[in-house]
């Protein structure tokens, strides 16, 4: 394995996986990075997939008691059926958006300016939502209805946009229509489960001749790490939220999509080749 090759995998496992499930946008910082560290072409489309399973393994790991307490309970059990129900009423939308649009977004969206604009725009958005009045009325995941569901569900489809990120959609929206931070930030872990998961089979599937034996040992080492750091991410934000709101994260983004604007408007940086 190559050495040069072998430390962007693993830069590129440490950003995905503490980015995938903070709300800042893991596939914003997917596209900077890769472009600053010039790892790019069809091998990097590849290995982005593996990368994300990695990400979606580590969190699925972490809530696996309630994943398996959820799949016995369902033929029996009214809350584990509706937990169920909710989870694919939320999937949906990112399902038929996905399919019909995801190559035309990959197509004109996916550069760097867009990342920066979408990280200041999403960041004034949760600061807005974090200082408007909350009111909670669904203090945890299993006491959500079907309506709340379908909303973050289309709140989640706006993470399409790069930059905008699916945490922060799918967070943010759950704030907004009355679930506590806690119960939001699972139900966003909980639903990354099929949304990234369907991603990657559907992505893998279409881009299957870009996977090469030659190539599995780097994919291996970005997996790897990827795992361990977005297990890192998760339960270190669950900490965080709980004695503090999205304010850090909000400022976090709007610096950063500052910092890209401004390396790209000065001509410090030149982010063009990544663009289009």
């Amino acid at each position: 394995m190559d050495v040069m090759i072998a430390l962007k995998a693993i830069i590129l496992g440490i950003v995905e996986g503490l980015t995938e499930f903070l709300p800042i946008s893991s596939t914003g910082h997917q596209i900077v990075v890769a472009d600053l560290i010039d790892f790019g072409g069809e091998r990097a489309m590849a290995f982005n997939i593996i990368i994300q399973l990695g990400a979606i393994l580590a969190v699925m790991w972490e809530y696996r008691r309630k994943i398996l307490e959820t799949v016995f309970n369902v033929p029996h059990q009214p809350q584990a059926q509706r937990f169920t129900a909710n989870l694919l009423i939320a999937f949906l939308p990112a399902v038929v958006i996905g399919v019909a649009f995801a190559d035309l977004i990959h197509e004109y969206l996916f550069n760097p300016i867009t990342v920066a604009a979408a990280l200041v725009i999403g960041g004034v958005v949760m600061l807005w939502a974090e200082r408007r009045q909350h009111e909670t009325h669904v203090e945890e995941v299993d006491d959500m209805s079907w309506k709340e569901a379908l909303k973050i569900g289309f709140a989640q489809c706006l993470a399409m946009i790069p930059g905008t990120s699916r945490s922060a959609s799918t967070i943010i929206g759950g704030l907004l229509f009355g679930l506590s931070r806690r119960a939001a930030t699972e139900f966003s872990f909980f639903l990354a489960m099929p949304t990234m998961v369907g991603a990657a089979v559907y992505s893998g599937y279409k881009y299957r001749d870009l996977f090469q034996p030659g190539d599995l040992p780097v994919f291996a080492l970005g997996f790897v790490v990827s795992f361990i750091f977005a297990m890192i991410a998760v339960r270190g934000l669950l900490k965080f939220i709980a004695n503090h709101s999205y304010a850090l994260f909000a400022w976090y983004r709007i610096g950063f999509g500052l910092l890209i604007l401004a390396t790209w408007q000065f001509h410090l940086i030149d982010w063009s080749s990544a663009q289009g």
